[in-house]
């Protein structure tokens, strides 16, 4: 059983040396030849370990379900310590005064955020959110760190939205039909887009790929239009970063103030688009983009109601912070940040520690809690299982008022359901949904403890569903100076969230029961 775990991690590897190698092309670009050194050090162990490992444990079998799961927590647990490395080595070899020139003409900061790579622990955190698609962060004066750094924080969000996993079952051919079955839905929604599993993970990619493409010009063509005085090769850096970013969810940014950066209100109006894309699944996606089926807009369920609640939502957080008269443009500020913690994308254009308590509850509640849709690059519990409770919910009530013989079917995602079959939908989703809520609770109950006493209950229900449900937005609680424990706590949870939970709980239960069965 373990040779079968590690021999399947160790395929991850090769994939991660190689995901760092990239940044180097961007470091030869740029001309930073330590944060070159630093990928190429980092890249080249990294595969190199993976396929010794692989290589001595090929004749590993395959794996079964429960080590499927297995492998997606212990995977992806290897992917985010093993992608520190670069930030760490960086850290360490790049001169103070070679630091000290990335930091742009005139700011009002003197030290490169680099310095703060130095410690371990942030590696681990930057890196964490940027594969789990998050966009918390340690480098929080972002150009300090270099165009390389830049660039390899934004690929990670990239190619952790669409799974490496799913990536590896697209590159790793031979992977017999049952086993890329049980890894793809240990990872992915589950959801098919061809008959076989391996054409599915790299028609996911395709889809991926072309939106980001498609997205990139999208905003470097907006970028120049609406600031036309802007550098084009900024211009065309940002952009490439951005569409990694929006596409994934992520939610890094290569400006100071994330998307305030621009300190332009028609910018932020472009983003919007990006954002909601990301938040969609990539399943509707491909229906959409290649089989052409444009109903599926509104036809699909998580499609349809991710619009509309982005709309309601987005005025009514507008009103409660006008009602609040805590920020200046309650509406540009309310509809961007809304859009952002659903989608769970967590690009910032207000300064949400100054929110009312009233504010902060909402866009929690209504947003970051639930996510975007299942099958994307999202966090949080996912439109789908929300639609699916309050569908339960009316169903339950309704049969109240039905006879002792009536048994009616349900009607869900254009799919009938007999009353056991709801009802064991409705047992997954319940039990997901509460201990999700459970890890948000018990994560807010230590933010409360170690955070700083200029930060209130509302920040620490806020900074923790963003971290469980890879949003990003922060309340300000998240920086280099905060407590080790809540920043390893934020890890874990980012770690959890990104995979559903569920592999995690039973990576703890082979930690302390083995693989024997126990008796309830």
């Amino acid at each position: 059983m373990y040779k079968t775990i590690i021999k399947q991690i160790s395929s991850l590897l090769i994939i991660l040396g190689g995901v760092m190698l990239v940044p180097g092309l961007v470091a030869i670009l740029y001309k930073e030849w330590y944060s070159l050194l630093g990928f190429a050090t980092s890249g080249i162990l990294t595969s190199g370990l993976g396929y010794v490992v692989y290589k001595l444990l090929s004749k590993a079998q395959e794996p079964k379900d429960q080590q499927s799961l297995i492998i997606a927590a212990l995977g992806w647990l290897s992917i985010i310590i093993m992608g520190a490395i670069p930030y760490f080595v960086i850290a360490h070899i790049t001169p103070l005064e070679v630091m000290t020139e990335f930091i742009p003409a005139g700011a009002s900061y003197s030290e490169s955020s680099i310095l703060n790579f130095k410690n371990i622990l942030h590696c681990i955190f930057e890196s964490t959110s940027a594969f789990t698609t998050t966009g918390l962060t340690m480098a929080y004066h972002e150009p300090s760190v270099g165009k390389a750094i830049l660039f390899y924080r934004c690929f990670s969000q990239w190619v952790g939205g669409a799974g490496f996993i799913v990536m590896a079952l697209a590159v790793f051919k031979h992977i017999p039909g049952q086993s890329a079955i049980l890894l793809y839905g240990s990872e992915a929604s589950g959801t098919k887009l061809k008959t076989n599993v391996i054409e599915t993970a790299r028609s996911i990619w395709k889809v991926y790929f072309i939106i980001t493409i498609l997205m990139f010009f999208y905003i470097a063509i907006g970028t120049y239009f609406i600031l036309p005085d802007y550098p084009l090769a900024e211009n065309l850096f940002d952009a490439i970063n951005h569409a990694m970013a929006g596409q994934s969810t992520g939610g890094f940014s290569t400006l100071d103030d994330s998307i305030a950066g621009y300190h332009s209100q028609q910018m932020e109006m472009l983003f919007l688009l990006p954002m909601l894309l990301g938040g969609l699944s990539i399943p509707f996606l491909y229906r959409f983009i290649i089989l052409k089926k444009f109903s599926e807009v509104w036809n699909d369920i998580q499609t349809r109601a991710i619009l509309i609640a982005s709309v309601v939502g987005g005025i009514v957080l507008s009103l409660l912070l006008m009602q609040s008269g805590t920020v200046l443009e309650p509406f540009r500020e309310g509809i961007f940040q809304f859009i952002s913690a659903l989608s769970t994308t967590g690009w910032q254009t207000s300064a949400i520690g100054d929110w009312s308590d009233l504010s902060i509850l909402f866009i929690v509640a209504a947003a970051m809690l639930i996510g975007g849709s299942a099958g994307g690059t999202v966090g949080g519990i996912k439109i789908i299982r929300a639609l699916l409770l309050q569908k339960g919910l009316r169903w339950h009530i309704n049969k109240i008022f039905l006879s002792e013989n009536t048994i009616k079917s349900v009607k869900f995602n254009n799919r009938y359901m007999m009353p056991a079959e709801m009802n064991e939908e409705l047992a997954r989703s319940g039990i997901f949904t509460l201990i999700y809520l459970l890890f948000v609770f018990a994560s807010t109950m230590l933010t409360v403890y170690y955070m700083s006493d200029d930060f209130s209950l509302a920040d620490a229900l806020f900074e923790a569903a963003s971290a469980q449900g890879t949003v990003g937005l922060s309340s300000g609680i998240s920086d280099p100076s905060m407590s080790p424990i809540l920043e390893t706590v934020y890890i874990l949870q980012m770690w959890a969230g990104r995979i559903e939970i569920i592999p995690v709980l039973v990576l703890v239960r082979l930690f302390f029961y083995g693989t024997k069965a126990r008796k309830l």
